[in-house]
Parts: structure tokens; C-alpha cells; sequence
């Protein structure tokens, strides 16, 4: 997931998801400037703190595009009142429910089984799956809205980034999100990930401290450039809505996150990634993370239509499979969300292993050499380049 604090959005990315990659940002701090979206400023603006007064309300809901009925109260996101709280579990429903359909379309032959659960302590989650399918081996998307209280740990984590937190205070917490990880059976179809969530620390008094993060990004097993810059186009698209400078910045932070230090070797090629993203105008931050949710399947399924069909052979089966075992080695080693999320009791480990591929292998002393695609891959992996 992503923060630009690595201690504070360890806790949020864990807090809310429990389930699959999350990036991680070591440096300063990313804020939106004040009243319209000029840059990010190494300045943290306190404004993100104050009161935030709720007048949007939402139209009438289709519940018809969504998987199942939300978390929360449908006639409660309906109304708006907890606005930006309703915003994104909307647009986290709204994503899930047009992705799954999309993905069943282009299947044909898999569902997504459908699993809406509960957390004791409040809130739960809804977790679509699919498996065995004839495109797709494996698609997983989960959302999660979930409050309560932030452990004393919690808080003091938080502090590091949000001093405004009183540590001798008990503190409200409301966390929504969505991750999903797409893994294909054509070996030269790419596996993606992505994710978007918001984290909201009620300060007392009608104050309160927010932020945003998100992400996208691609796993080719097959190196086809047209296809990154694609992919990568669509992302900086959405960004360069925003603020030009977002894009070259957050894909570096992607191209830094996802990172196997063993290997000497990215998992991709990468897409964006931010997180601790707030600034003076919540409504023009949420706009850019819908924009970047958005982005998603335009940028994403067209590469499946393309390559779907392409012959393939077993060698080319197991070269996909052991590419899998890196991304297997990525989750399990460095991300700092599954790591905390299998260390944490009554996690939901179904959810927090979604990310994982049904199928992956470790060959001893694997020749890769054999095949120069597979040379022309690694080399891009061991030094990212510019896709736009």
C-alpha cells in the first residue's frame, strides 16, 4: 500500500486491509497544495485537520452494479452525511462491482464467489474471488470499511506523521478500502494490483485528521513494450488531470516499493503509488484518487482482450510460474502489509492471501538464459525505464 511515512502507514495499511500488497514511501511528506491542485509541497499542511463540513449528497444508489449490498447502511451512504466516508465506500463499490462484471464477461466460463463479512470490533469487508477460470487462474477484490479505536501502539506510530493525535486520548478511527490482484493464465497476459483507500483519525471537538493512497501496477511475465506504455499511459492520464508532476513522481515510488533486494530486481514494470496524501481541499484530493480508480480497467483489460489468446507452450508455462515465485517472494518477504497483517491475531488470513497466485515455482538453479525474451524481461527489471 502506500505511505509516505513508513511507520504510520504500516498501521493504516494493516488496520484496514489485512490482505494484500501495499507500498511504502521512506522521505517526505506529500500534501496538495491550497486551493487548487498545483503540486506537491514538502510543507504539511495542518488545514487537513480541521472541520470539514459535509454538504454533498449522492444520488439515488444502483445497487444493481454492485457485488452485494455495502457495509455500510445503503440509505447512509445515500444521504451524504458522513461525506467523504460515503464517497469512497461508493467509489469502492462502484470500482469492485464494474471490475468483477468485466472480468466474468471476458471469462465466460468462472464467477467470483462473493464473501461479505463482519469485524467484532467494527465494520467488515466484502471479498470477490475468482478461480479457475479460462483466462483468469485467480482475481481477487476486496474492499474493507472498517472503525474503532487505535490501539496505544497505533497512536504512537501515528504520531511520528500526525503529532495533532493526542496520545492521552482514546481515538476514533474509520478506515475503507479496496485492493484487488489479477492473476492470468496466458502467460503473456501481465498480472496486476492495485489499491485505494482513505483513513480518517477523529480528533475530538469536530476536528479531525485524513489521507488518501493508492496504486496500480503490472507483472509481465512476457515483456511486450506496447503493453507497459499503455498501461502507464493511462495512469499518468489520470494523474496529469490533477497535477503533471504527479505521475513521474509516483511511479518512481513504485519502481522504489516494489523491489526484491535478493534478487536485485523490481516485480514489474510498475505503475504509480502514493500515500499520506492530504492537503487544504479534501474534495480535490478525493478527485484525484477517483480519477486514478477509474483509470484502472481502461488501462488494464484491453491488454487481456489483446493477449488472451495467444498460443502458448509448457516452457513458457513454467516461465510464468517461475516469475509467479517472485511475486510469491515479494508479498511474503518486504510487503510490510502482509508481513503485519499474519502477525496480527483474528486476521482475516483468507484475505490477506488473496494477492498470492494458485499456482507458483522455485527450479533449482533455473537457465534463463534460453530464452531472450526472457533476457530482454530481467533486463528491464534490473533497470526501470521510462514508459511515457
Amino acid at each position: 500500500m502506500l505511505c509516505l511515512c513508513t511507520r504510520v502507514h504500516f498501521i493504516v495499511h494493516n488496520i484496514l486491509f489485512v490482505c494484500s500488497a501495499s507500498a511504502f514511501l521512506v522521505g517526505g511528506r506529500w500534501a496538495l497544495a491550497d486551493t487548487s491542485i498545483v503540486g506537491l509541497s514538502n510543507k504539511s499542511f495542518s488545514v487537513s485537520c480541521a472541520s470539514v463540513p459535509f454538504v454533498t449528497k449522492f444520488p439515488e444508489i444502483n445497487l444493481n452494479n454492485w457485488m452485494c449490498l455495502p457495509v455500510s447502511a445503503v440509505d447512509k451512504l445515500q444521504s451524504g452525511d458522513e461525506c467523504y466516508r460515503s464517497k469512497m465506500e461508493v467509489l469502492c463499490m462502484e470500482l469492485q462491482g464494474r471490475l468483477c462484471k468485466e472480468i466474468e464477461k471476458i471469462d465466460k466460463k468462472a464467477k467470483f464467489r462473493v464473501d461479505k463479512w463482519e469485524r467484532r470490533a467494527g465494520g467488515g469487508g466484502i471479498s470477490c474471488v475468482l478461480e479457475n477460470g479460462d483466462v483468469f487462474e485467480k482475481a481477487g477484490v476486496n474492499i474493507s470499511v472498517i472503525s474503532g479505536n487505535l490501539s496505544a501502539q497505533a497512536v504512537k506510530e501515528m504520531r511520528a506523521r500526525h503529532n495533532e493525535i493526542d496520545p492521552n486520548k482514546e481515538c476514533k478511527f474509520f478506515a475503507c478500502g479496496i485492493s484487488s490482484v489479477i492473476h492470468p493464465l496466458n502467460p503473456y497476459v501481465p498480472t496486476t494490483h492495485f489499491n485505494f483507500r482513505y483513513f480518517e483519525v477523529d480528533l475530538g471537538n469536530n476536528r479531525k485528521c485524513w489521507w488518501y493512497g493508492g496504486g496500480a501496477d503490472l507483472t509481465p511475465y512476457y515483456l511486450f513494450n506496447e503493453d507497459a506504455k499503455h498501461f502507464h499511459e493511462q495512469l499518468k492520464l489520470a494523474c496529469d488531470q490533477h497535477n503533471e508532476s504527479f505521475y513521474p513522481r509516483f511511479k518512481k515510488w513504485c519502481d522504489d516499493y516494489f523491489y526484491l533486494t535478493h534478487r536485485g530486481e523490481t516485480r514489474g514494470v510498475g505503475g504509480i503509488f502514493f500515500d499520506d496524501l492530504d492537503g487544504t481541499s479534501q474534495e480535490k484530493v478525493f478527485s484525484f484518487v477517483k480519477s486514478c480508480a477509474e483509470a484502472i480497467i481502461p488501462a488494464y483489460l484491453p491488454i487481456v482482450e489483446k493477449r488472451k489468446h495467444l498460443e502458448y507452450t509448457n516452457k513458457e508455462r513454467e516461465w510464468q510460474l517461475v516469475r509467479r515465485g517472485r511475486y510469491v517472494e515479494f508479498n511474503l518477504i518486504y510487503d510490510r502489509g502482509t508481513k503485519f497483517g499474519l502477525a496480527t491475531p483474528e486476521a482475516r488470513i483468507e484475505s490477506i492471501l488473496m494477492s498470492l497466485p494458485r499456482y507458483a515455482q522455485w527450479n533449482y538453479c533455473y537457465d534463463n538464459s534460453q530464452d531472450p525474451r526472457n533476457q530482454s524481461l530481467i533486463e528491464v527489471l534490473k533497470n526501470p525505464k521510462e514508459w511515457v
